[in-house]
């Protein structure tokens, strides 16, 4: 009560672009689990470089640790939010992939956390266009709102996502 401050949550989580690319609707990614928006709300990106950076400060909730193919982060507010790179990638077992992170790390907004290799994915046959998707069933949030549009190009410093809490 004395000297102690609530934590305070925020009105809404910025989303920064984890990746550099091209922006894709979700409803155009060619997997119905992420375009049918079954798995929660997104956005995705056809990168132009293997690399995925933290899109704000938090905690790498998991990493998938065998395939390396994809990442729940969590922002300080409690909000998460899935990395997937590529589709049916779980099937390279890991192959083309670096993780630069763990699970239960924290990590800063920018921070290199996954770098994997495009040409050798595309070659094993497997697009890598990568949602970036708020799953559902977080109570907390009340809407996602998408801040670009297909076609648009990426930036580490471009918001693409805002979780209205």
């Amino acid at each position: 009560m004395f000297g102690r401050k609530k934590k305070s949550t925020p009105q809404e989580v910025l989303v920064a672009a984890p990746l550099i690319g091209k922006v894709v609707s979700i409803e155009q990614v060619e997997d119905e689990a992420f375009s049918s928006k079954a798995m929660g709300e997104g956005i995705a990106i056809n990168p132009y470089e293997g690399k995925v950076v933290a899109p704000f400060d938090g905690t790498v909730a998991h990493i998938m640790e065998k395939s390396k193919h994809a990442l729940v982060l969590e922002h300080e507010s409690g909000i998460q939010i899935l990395i997937h790179v590529g589709m049916n990638t779980v099937s390279l077992k890991g192959e083309g992939f670096t993780a630069h992170a763990g699970t239960g790390e924290k990590m800063k907004k920018g921070q290199l956390l996954l770098e994997f290799d495009i040409e050798h994915i595309q070659q094993a046959g497997y697009p890598v266009v990568t949602p970036v998707i708020v799953p559902v069933g977080q109570e907390l949030i009340k809407r996602v709102d998408i801040l670009q549009s297909s076609n648009d190009d990426t930036r580490a410093d471009m918001d693409m996502l805002r979780i209205v809490l």
